[in-house]
Protein backbone atom coordinates (compact mmCIF):
# COMPACT_ATOMS: atom_id res chain seq x y z
CA UNK A 1 0.00 0.00 0.00
CA UNK A 2 2.79 2.42 0.93
CA UNK A 3 4.64 1.58 -2.30
CA UNK A 4 1.54 2.36 -4.38
CA UNK A 5 1.04 5.66 -2.59
CA UNK A 6 4.67 6.60 -3.17
CA UNK A 7 4.45 5.71 -6.87
CA UNK A 8 1.26 7.76 -7.24
CA UNK A 9 2.98 10.69 -5.55
CA UNK A 10 5.90 10.48 -7.99
CA UNK A 11 3.52 10.46 -10.96
CA UNK A 12 1.67 13.43 -9.53
CA UNK A 13 4.94 15.36 -9.16
CA UNK A 14 6.01 14.53 -12.72
CA UNK A 15 2.63 15.59 -14.11
CA UNK A 16 2.72 18.95 -12.31
CA UNK A 17 6.28 19.62 -13.40
CA UNK A 18 5.37 18.72 -16.97
CA UNK A 19 2.36 21.09 -16.89
CA UNK A 20 4.61 23.92 -15.75
CA UNK A 21 7.17 23.05 -18.42
CA UNK A 22 4.49 23.18 -21.14
CA UNK A 23 3.25 26.51 -19.78
CA UNK A 24 6.74 27.99 -19.78
CA UNK A 25 7.34 26.64 -23.28
CA UNK A 26 4.11 28.25 -24.46
CA UNK A 27 5.10 31.60 -22.95
CA UNK A 28 8.56 31.29 -24.51
CA UNK A 29 7.05 30.61 -27.93
CA UNK A 30 4.78 33.65 -27.60
CA UNK A 31 7.69 35.95 -26.83
CA UNK A 32 9.89 34.31 -29.48
CA UNK A 33 7.17 35.03 -32.03
CA UNK A 34 6.82 38.62 -30.91
CA UNK A 35 10.55 39.28 -30.89
CA UNK A 36 10.84 37.66 -34.34
CA UNK A 37 8.09 39.96 -35.62
CA UNK A 38 10.00 42.87 -34.05
CA UNK A 39 13.15 41.93 -35.99
CA UNK A 40 11.22 41.60 -39.26
CA UNK A 41 9.46 44.92 -38.65
CA UNK A 42 12.80 46.73 -38.28
CA UNK A 43 12.99 46.81 -42.08
CA UNK A 44 9.98 49.15 -42.22
CA UNK A 45 10.75 52.72 -43.33
CA UNK A 46 8.84 54.18 -40.34
CA UNK A 47 10.91 52.26 -37.77
CA UNK A 48 12.48 54.49 -35.10
CA UNK A 49 16.26 54.24 -35.31
CA UNK A 50 17.25 56.52 -32.42
CA UNK A 51 14.82 55.14 -29.88
CA UNK A 52 16.12 54.67 -26.33
CA UNK A 53 14.66 52.50 -23.60
CA UNK A 54 13.43 54.26 -20.48
CA UNK A 55 15.93 54.43 -17.61
CA UNK A 56 13.31 52.88 -15.36
CA UNK A 57 13.60 49.66 -17.37
CA UNK A 58 17.19 49.36 -16.14
CA UNK A 59 15.89 49.72 -12.60
CA UNK A 60 13.21 47.09 -13.37
CA UNK A 61 15.93 44.71 -14.48
CA UNK A 62 17.91 45.16 -11.27
CA UNK A 63 14.76 44.71 -9.18
CA UNK A 64 13.68 41.49 -10.87
CA UNK A 65 17.21 40.09 -10.58
CA UNK A 66 17.18 40.91 -6.86
CA UNK A 67 13.78 39.21 -6.53
CA UNK A 68 15.24 36.06 -8.04
CA UNK A 69 17.88 36.06 -5.31
CA UNK A 70 15.28 36.55 -2.58
CA UNK A 71 13.18 33.73 -4.01
CA UNK A 72 16.25 31.49 -4.00
CA UNK A 73 16.84 32.42 -0.35
CA UNK A 74 13.22 31.54 0.41
CA UNK A 75 13.73 28.13 -1.19
CA UNK A 76 16.87 27.53 0.86
CA UNK A 77 14.86 28.20 4.00
CA UNK A 78 11.83 26.14 3.00
CA UNK A 79 14.13 23.15 2.51
CA UNK A 80 15.39 23.66 6.08
CA UNK A 81 11.75 23.93 7.26
CA UNK A 82 12.34 27.43 8.63
CA UNK A 83 8.83 28.84 8.21
CA UNK A 84 9.42 32.38 9.47
CA UNK A 85 12.59 32.90 7.42
CA UNK A 86 10.88 31.47 4.35
CA UNK A 87 7.94 33.84 4.88
CA UNK A 88 10.35 36.76 5.28
CA UNK A 89 12.06 36.07 1.94
CA UNK A 90 8.76 35.48 0.14
CA UNK A 91 7.51 38.80 1.53
CA UNK A 92 10.68 40.55 0.30
CA UNK A 93 10.18 38.94 -3.13
CA UNK A 94 6.58 40.17 -3.12
CA UNK A 95 7.70 43.68 -2.17
CA UNK A 96 10.28 43.65 -4.98
CA UNK A 97 7.56 42.57 -7.41
CA UNK A 98 5.53 45.64 -6.40
CA UNK A 99 8.61 47.81 -7.01
CA UNK A 100 9.02 46.08 -10.39
CA UNK A 101 5.45 47.05 -11.33
CA UNK A 102 6.07 50.61 -10.17
CA UNK A 103 9.31 50.94 -12.14
CA UNK A 104 7.62 49.54 -15.24
CA UNK A 105 4.79 52.06 -15.03
CA UNK A 106 7.27 54.87 -14.42
CA UNK A 107 9.09 53.62 -17.53
CA UNK A 108 5.83 53.83 -19.49
CA UNK A 109 5.34 57.35 -18.15
CA UNK A 110 8.85 58.21 -19.32
CA UNK A 111 7.95 56.94 -22.80
CA UNK A 112 4.76 59.00 -22.85
CA UNK A 113 6.65 62.10 -21.69
CA UNK A 114 9.04 61.63 -24.64
CA UNK A 115 6.04 61.44 -26.99
CA UNK A 116 6.10 57.67 -27.56
CA UNK A 117 2.59 56.25 -27.40
CA UNK A 118 1.12 52.77 -27.60
CA UNK A 119 -1.67 53.61 -30.07
CA UNK A 120 -3.08 56.58 -31.88
CA UNK A 121 -1.80 59.04 -34.43
CA UNK A 122 1.41 59.71 -32.48
CA UNK A 123 2.30 56.05 -31.98
CA UNK A 124 4.86 54.12 -34.01
CA UNK A 125 5.33 50.46 -34.76
CA UNK A 126 8.50 50.52 -32.66
CA UNK A 127 6.83 51.84 -29.53
CA UNK A 128 3.77 49.65 -29.99
CA UNK A 129 6.04 46.58 -29.98
CA UNK A 130 7.77 47.84 -26.85
CA UNK A 131 4.47 48.36 -25.04
CA UNK A 132 3.13 44.95 -26.08
CA UNK A 133 6.27 43.10 -24.96
CA UNK A 134 6.50 44.91 -21.62
CA UNK A 135 2.76 44.75 -20.85
CA UNK A 136 2.53 41.08 -21.75
CA UNK A 137 5.45 40.40 -19.43
CA UNK A 138 3.68 42.40 -16.70
CA UNK A 139 0.61 40.17 -17.09
CA UNK A 140 2.80 37.17 -16.39
CA UNK A 141 4.44 38.92 -13.43
CA UNK A 142 0.95 39.59 -12.07
CA UNK A 143 0.32 35.84 -12.28
CA UNK A 144 3.63 35.35 -10.48
CA UNK A 145 2.49 37.72 -7.72
CA UNK A 146 -0.63 35.62 -7.22
CA UNK A 147 1.62 32.55 -7.01
CA UNK A 148 3.75 34.34 -4.39
CA UNK A 149 0.66 35.05 -2.29
CA UNK A 150 -0.44 31.40 -2.50
CA UNK A 151 3.05 30.19 -1.56
CA UNK A 152 3.21 32.67 1.32
CA UNK A 153 -0.13 31.47 2.71
CA UNK A 154 0.80 27.81 2.24
CA UNK A 155 4.09 28.39 4.00
CA UNK A 156 2.35 30.14 6.92
CA UNK A 157 -0.01 27.14 7.14
CA UNK A 158 3.05 24.84 7.20
CA UNK A 159 2.07 22.96 4.05
CA UNK A 160 5.70 22.61 3.02
CA UNK A 161 6.80 20.40 5.90
CA UNK A 162 6.70 17.18 3.88
CA UNK A 163 6.06 18.13 0.27
CA UNK A 164 7.66 21.23 -1.28
CA UNK A 165 6.57 20.68 -4.89
CA UNK A 166 4.26 23.72 -4.94
CA UNK A 167 7.07 25.92 -3.71
CA UNK A 168 9.53 24.46 -6.21
CA UNK A 169 7.12 25.12 -9.08
CA UNK A 170 6.56 28.69 -7.86
CA UNK A 171 10.30 29.26 -7.65
CA UNK A 172 10.84 27.91 -11.17
CA UNK A 173 8.09 30.18 -12.52
CA UNK A 174 9.52 33.21 -10.73
CA UNK A 175 13.06 32.59 -12.02
CA UNK A 176 11.61 32.13 -15.50
CA UNK A 177 9.91 35.54 -15.28
CA UNK A 178 13.22 37.10 -14.27
CA UNK A 179 15.05 35.42 -17.13
CA UNK A 180 12.29 36.46 -19.54
CA UNK A 181 12.55 40.12 -18.55
CA UNK A 182 16.34 39.98 -18.79
CA UNK A 183 16.00 38.51 -22.29
CA UNK A 184 13.50 41.22 -23.30
CA UNK A 185 15.62 44.02 -21.88
CA UNK A 186 18.81 42.82 -23.60
CA UNK A 187 16.90 42.17 -26.82
CA UNK A 188 15.31 45.62 -26.86
CA UNK A 189 18.55 47.29 -25.85
CA UNK A 190 20.64 45.75 -28.64
CA UNK A 191 18.03 45.36 -31.42
CA UNK A 192 16.84 48.94 -31.79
Amino acid sequence: MDLEKNELRKKHRRARKMMLLFSLLSITMTFAGLTSAYIVSKARPDWLKDFELPDYFIISTLIILASSITMWLAKKNVKKKLVSRTSFWIAITFLLSIFFFLSQFLGFQELINKGYYFTGAQSTVTTSFLYVLALLHLVHVFAGVIVLIVVFVNNKNKKYNEETLGFELAETFWHFLGFLWLYLFVFLYFFR
